[in-house]
């Protein structure tokens, strides 16, 4: 009994606090009592201010997690112990708890229980504890517990029960489940030394009995043990060969060697999920992939249980499991808690609901129960309409199954038509209200409802007025909805009211008119009278003709609006057109001649409408992404920047006196690339070389400006080291000048065409919302206050555009799924600021990228140059081909006298190849006017 005894000791000594412990409230120095005192009043006060505002909060929203956490934190710092079982116990009701959290909660109710009845609510929570997660550390808590009781009657056999139920649980788990094996024969050997006689002394029969029924139970142990593939089993193998006076059986050796070639095979697995960081899903998804192979049951649901344990908010892992245990195990207390457990963690999502509905009837469940569970999960706060549409569905689905429809009338038919109509209240009032949208616009729970009552009941009365509330619902217009009803009335009616219905058909239907027509005919072909036929012929013919009419005014009224937009794009081409003669006639009359040298403005186009062009040199890199959305126009160039205007005489020497810009992509490593800088800053390098100083050595500093000499708004910094260009990258989005300054990586897109600075998720976030309808004058700060209500904010992010102005939209980041579904439901519609703003979660489009040509369909000097930003096509798509090097696909000779030379009209010979031309050709081409 010495390992008992220790136990008991051991129990004894976690009752008494320590002296100077917080929790007791002791003092271990009398020394600064006085100068304390006042500041450990005040803490007080706050602690206690602190925990009234947590119970507020949860009176209101009962499943924020992380005030239930806040609030039993500061209950167990300030020693209430009364408020902290309360608190515990409520957050245990809503949520299932981790590991850390019960064993925090165990380890204080273990240093309160004296008595025996106090003992068996500590055996009451630990049951509890254990059916939330698979957790080794509180099986072995539990069971080393239950060592302090075997002095009452029946002990021993109690903790035997509890260890072998642990065994079973988490025995099989690879790296923790020696530890539990070790336990359970440590106990048995502390009862083998209390079986064994005094000293000198011969045993009796009957205890030489209990002690060769002892030693087989440890015996028992060990073979079971190494049967397993666990870590360290070649120390345990070890561990029994010294033990044992007897050599081991060869079944033993041979199990303990298959449980090893076990062992190799998992290890790659385990070693994955130790290396992993979290959530290791994938890691784990290999695992149980390998587990479901080799096709053990009970090792498949622990990989399952200790991959939900790290993963208890992803509903897919809840799912494929709920389905493993429905499809295979089949055994009802695994199967219904599992269920119940997925919906504790995940009830936003409506399918783990329902096959829980679904299991419990399976399972035979009690209908009271399954009518408590279906109610639970209409106040889980689902965050589409649609769900309400399915959980009711699915429960309407279930009491049908529940009916016999063989009598006229039951309590279980009452209870469906209750819940049928109770069904359709419910969608209009409560979801309709809080979704704007009833979530069934085709009423398909009425639609069903109808069924049941024409095909189960013989109530085709009922039927008819459950249609006749469809179709008010603006479903009178679908051809499908009226052809439904036909069907139905077809089926369970009869002819007068088939043929009442197709009438209402051809009248109403706007979608597929045609369509109704011609089963309102087939049927009077097929059953009708004569004088059907000449009715249900003229009410056609009738019906399609304004049919015809309608959709030809419709083409006429399309068309016409398509002339007009053609006629405006010709009016605004016309414009630009005439624009543009005149202000090559402006510059004809001033007679401003240039040189062939100095002439590629004029023969390249105007500079507001082309970007500037790339100083020599710079094509050896590329231009990251930010620099082509300033070259296409993102910023208006077509304005002129804002600035004192250079003078005319002063161009030409100014571009001559620019230095050129080469970029070596040798220094991409230690070279940033900076952009969306002012045009009008002044003195550029300077202001760039106080910016980047505090990263590192700045070795070069390479503002970009155009053949006037005005600066283009980027640049590159080259450090001297590699950390340095990385440091720069901080600085990503530092406001200069009243501008968001772009810091990007200096990368050859030539070699990198993927890159692209900003990844950010176009896929479902479901942990994170997306807000618009914010005031442009909401801060960072200000968003924060408000969604940190509903759970821990990890990032906000506010959108602006290039200027760094808002948009009014914002990205919140929560730290799970559940607490963002949360923060949907209580703050979508709410008012900021006198602004109305709407939440979803988070579910970006695919960006579109821009078409990349063929390569070798045309050569890149004979096709207009295209360049594409970061977000598609720039405005400017000009040819940087000199108008008079381009050629018309079908040349037009010059007009001659008022004729036109070489038209298709004039000549059908085929047009004469143009004349090749020599250098001195385009000399004169170019030189002329």
């Amino acid at each position: 009994m010495a390992a008992a005894a220790g136990a008991e000791a051991a129990a004894e000594e976690e009752k008494r606090l320590p002296e100077g412990d917080p929790e007791s409230g002791g003092d271990s120095d009398d020394e600064g009592d006085s100068d304390s005192s006042g500041d450990g009043e005040d803490e007080e006060k706050e602690n206690e201010a602190e925990i009234q505002r947590l119970e507020e909060q949860l009176s209101i929203n009962a499943f924020d997690y992380n005030c239930h956490l806040d609030l039993i934190k500061l209950l167990r710092q300030e020693g209430e112990l009364v408020k902290l079982r309360r608190a515990r116990q409520k957050m245990s009701e809503l949520f299932p708890l981790t590991e850390e959290i019960w064993l925090d909660w165990l380890k204080d109710e273990i240093k309160m229980a004296s008595e025996i009845s106090e003992r068996e609510k500590v055996y009451e929570l630990f049951e509890r504890a254990v059916k939330d997660y698979i957790c080794p550390e509180i099986w072995l808590e539990y069971a080393q517990y239950s060592i302090g009781g075997i002095g009452q009657e029946g002990g021993i056999e109690k903790v035997r029960s509890i260890f072998e139920r642990a065994l079973t649980a988490v025995g099989l788990h690879v790296t923790k489940g020696t530890a539990l094996w070790e336990a359970y024969r440590e106990f048995e050997n502390a009862i083998l030394e209390t079986a064994q006689p005094a000293p000198g002394s011969i045993p009796s029969p009957e205890q030489q009995q209990v002690l060769c029924s002892q030693l087989e139970k440890i015996h028992t142990l060990f073979r079971r043990q190494l049967g397993i593939p666990l870590l360290d089993m070649e120390a345990s193998y070890a561990e029994y060969e010294e033990w044992s006076e007897e050599p081991i059986p060869e079944t033993t050796i041979k199990n303990y060697k298959k449980a090893l070639q076990q062992l190799e095979k998992c290890k790659p697995y385990e070693e994955a999920l130790l290396g992993a960081e979290t959530p290791k899903l994938a890691e784990y998804q290999a695992y149980i992939d390998f587990e479901m192979k080799a096709g053990d049951p009970a090792r498949i649901q622990l990989i399952y249980e200790r991959a939900l344990a790290e993963n208890c908010l992803v509903p897919d892992l809840w799912t494929r499991y709920n389905q493993y245990l429905d499809r295979q195990l089949k055994v009802k207390e695994l199967v219904l808690s599992a269920h119940d457990r997925a919906v504790r963690n995940c009830p936003w999502t409506v399918g783990l609901w329902i096959r829980y509905l679904l299991a419990m009837e399976r399972h035979r469940v009690e209908h009271s129960i399954i009518s408590e569970m279906f109610e639970k999960a209409l106040n889980a706060g689902f965050i589409q309409a649609t769900d309400y549409v399915e959980i009711w569905q699915a429960y309407l689905d279930y009491l049908r199954r529940r009916v016999d429809f063989t009598q006229d009338s039951s309590k279980e038919l009452e209870e469906l038509r209750s819940a049928f109509a109770r069904a359709v209240e419910y969608l209009k009032q409560e979801v309709e209200e809080r979704f704007s949208e009833s979530g069934d616009p085709s009423c398909t729970i009425m639609q069903n409802w109808a069924r049941v009552e024409a095909r189960l009941c013989n109530n085709m009365q009922k039927a008819r007025e459950l249609w006749d509330n469809i179709m008010t619902k603006g479903n009178a217009k679908y051809a499908n909805m009226w052809l439904e009803y036909y069907n139905l009335e077809r089926a369970h009616g009869d002819t007068q009211h088939c043929r009442k219905a197709l009438h209402r058909a051809v009248q109403c239907t706007s979608d597929y008119p045609e369509h109704v027509c011609e089963v309102l005919l087939t049927l009077e072909r097929i059953e009708g009278t004569l004088e059907d036929w000449d009715a249900a012929v003229q009410k056609t013919e009738n019906r399609l003709a304004r049919v015809n009419e309608q959709r030809a005014k419709a083409a006429e009224k399309e068309a016409a609006l398509a002339k007009q937009e053609e006629e405006r794009a010709e009016q605004r081409k016309q414009a630009r057109a005439e624009k543009k003669a005149s202000k090559k006639a402006k510059k004809s009359r001033i007679g401003d001649k240039r040189k062939a040298d100095e002439d590629d403005e004029g023969e390249w186009g105007q500079e507001e409408e082309l970007p500037s062009k790339r100083q020599r040199g710079e094509s050896d890199g590329v231009l990251p992404e930010e620099d082509m959305e300033v070259e296409t126009g993102l910023f208006g160039r077509s304005e002129k920047p804002a600035g004192p205007a250079i003078p005319k005489e002063k161009a030409s020497t100014s571009r001559k006196d620019v230095p050129k810009v080469f970029h070596d992509s040798s220094k991409d490593k230690v070279t940033v690339f900076v952009s969306n800088l002012s045009y009008t800053m002044a003195e550029p390098e300077a202001k760039l070389r106080e910016l980047f100083g505090s990263c590192g050595e700045v070795v070069e500093i390479r503002a970009v400006f155009n053949n006037k000499g005005t600066f283009r708004g980027y640049g590159y910094v080259q450090f001297q080291e590699e950390e340095a260009a990385r440091q720069a990258l901080a600085l990503d989005r530092t406001a200069v000048e009243g501008r968001p300054m772009f810091v990007s990586p200096c990368v050859d897109k030539n070699k990198n065409p993927d890159f692209k600075v900003f990844r950010y998720s176009t896929t479902l976030e479901k942990h994170k919302l997306f807000i618009s309808g914010l005031p442009f004058s909401c801060t960072k700060e200000e968003l924060e206050e408000v969604c940190k209500a509903h759970g821990n904010v990890k990032d906000i992010r506010l959108v602006t555009n290039r200027a760094g102005k808002p948009k009014g939209l914002a990205y919140v980041e929560y730290e799970s799924e559940a607490q963002a579904s949360q923060a949907v439901l209580k703050m979508d519609g709410l008012t900021v600021k006198d602004h109305v703003i709407k939440v979803m979660i988070s579910n970006p489009p695919l960006r579109k990228l821009p078409e990349r040509p063929e390569p070798g369909r045309a050569s890149l000097a004979l096709t207009p140059r295209q360049v594409y930003g970061a977000r598609g096509k720039g405005r400017t798509q000009l040819s940087m081909v000199p108008r008079a090097l381009q050629r018309q696909s079908n040349p037009v000779a010059k007009a001659e006298n008022g004729m036109v030379q070489n038209s298709p009209a004039a000549s059908s010979d085929p047009p004469a190849e143009p004349k090749k031309m020599s250098n001195a050709d385009f000399a004169k081409m170019l030189l002329k006017k």
